[in-house]
């Protein structure tokens, strides 16, 4: 007999069923800001531009840039054991990373909008063998469809934030529900699997984080070569994945720092490359020399800011920066951004306070000496200038960056090994 928790889930997604005009002007309102691909938006609403191939299908969700490169290696093992992977992402700039990705058995559509009529359309069409969701990505009708026609469920690199938890909290009987639907859960941290667990999932392990295995990106050597000629002999600090607000901070920052090595370069890549020329605008209002790459610019001797607002190319920067100003962690709100791959590339890394979606991995950083911590556009100068005065500190927290990452891999192997078993389990009936 069904309890209250399931009673509710089960209203919830009749009610999104009778809501479905919502789910296109939904999309609608997200293709007039941009947020959607014209061309592609039908598949938000269920409609697959793609055929399912034969035999085995995995699907792959991971909503954005983040999650989508931390799925990577995972990805590419599935595809190596034969299994053709059906990738979903939600925004345009992930959907363009997973497209340089695309290879035979690979497939990237957008994910649908978590409303009953796109959710079964997805299903009927792809009738995957086996969902695998990345990281946070808890989405109550998919979870109970996929339920109901027998898929499994694994959450992959699972975390969960407390702000998060604290509101599943609020909701119990609907969260046992939603959670104790899902096979698998193997989260990234003790702490985000004991939150797994209390919320009602089944099978809870931790398994630590699989962006600890991600590959060094690809780089087109003759763009490094034209960069490395452009920034020449001077000191490069890149300012990686800033949000509004940051800008500004680091901006000041280099505006100090200039006092003492005027000859530094700054190199700033926006989160989002459309804020290319707001942070362009920004950094030419300071009087600073300003050229932007999306305008086919390299920078000179006499550039000061380059603004690298394109997409796909942040490895290139991390191979030549001398220090490296992880964005998300200046202004609150963002919750900070992944510095493994510039500790994995040799890169000295400063930070901001605000990393609450990162915490486990900042501290051991911190912990280990890999990752220096400031609170103000003067410290964050002050600490550029140390590092770049003294090579020995820079290579020394630099090496020690590189130790926690290659002390934290093997999680990519866990995850395949834990999920093998079911990738060769009868899904159930294809949906209808």
């Amino acid at each position: 007999m069904a309890d209250l928790g399931d009673a509710l889930l089960s209203t919830w997604i009749v009610l999104t069923r009778l809501a479905s005009p919502v789910g296109t002007l939904i999309v609608g309102a997200r293709r007039r800001r941009g947020k959607e691909d014209p061309a592609r938006s039908s598949e938000r609403l269920g409609h697959p531009s793609a055929t399912r191939p034969q035999g085995p299908l995995v699907w792959v969700h991971a909503v954005s840039v983040g999650e989508a490169m931390a799925a990577m290696p995972v990805i590419d093992r599935l595809s190596a054991e034969g299994l053709s992977v059906l990738v979903t992402t939600v925004t345009t700039t992930s959907a363009a990373l997973v497209g340089h990705r695309l290879r035979p058995g690979l497939i990237h559509q957008f994910a649908p909008l978590d409303l009953a009529g796109p959710v079964d359309r997805f299903l009927a069409h792809w009738h995957p063998d086996l969902a695998v969701f990345v990281e946070s990505e808890i989405w109550p009708v998919a979870i109970g469809r996929l339920a109901d026609h027998g898929i499994p469920l694994v959450v992959a690199n699972a975390r969960l934030s407390p702000r998060s938890f604290r509101g599943w909290q609020r909701a119990a009987s609907a969260a046992r529900a939603v959670f104790r639907r899902m096979s698998m859960v193997l989260a990234q941290t003790e702490d985000d699997a004991m939150r797994f667990s209390r919320l009602g999932a089944p099978e809870v392990a931790t398994f630590g984080n699989i962006k600890f295995d991600a590959g060094v990106p690809d780089v087109d050597l003759a763009d490094l070569d034209a960069l490395r000629k452009g920034i020449g002999e001077r000191p490069m600090v890149l300012a990686a994945s800033t949000h509004p607000g940051e800008d500004e901070v680091v901006l000041t920052a280099l505006l100090k720092l200039r006092e003492s090595r005027p000859e530094t370069l700054l190199v700033i890549v926006p989160r989002h490359p459309v804020r290319g020329s707001d942070v362009a605008l920004l950094s030419e209002a300071t009087g600073l020399a300003t050229r932007r790459r999306s305008s086919g610019e390299l920078p000179d001797a006499t550039t000061e800011v380059y603004v690298a607002d394109t997409l796909g190319e942040l490895g290139a920067f991390f191979r030549l920066a001398d220090v490296v100003l992880m964005g998300g962690t200046f202004v609150d709100g963002i919750g900070g951004h992944n510095l493994i791959e510039p500790a994995r590339l040799g890169a000295a890394v400063i930070s901001g306070p605000h990393f609450s979606n990162w915490l486990d991995i900042y501290r051991a950083f911190i912990d280990a000496g890999g990752l220096r911590i400031v609170y103000s556009s003067a410290e964050l100068a002050d600490a550029t200038l140390g590092l770049i005065d003294n090579p020995a500190l820079r290579t020394a927290q630099a090496k020690a960056g590189e130790r926690v990452v290659s002390g934290s891999a093997g999680a990519v192997g866990r995850t395949i090994e834990a999920i093998r078993p079911l990738m060769t389990q009868p899904s159930g009936d294809a949906p209808c």
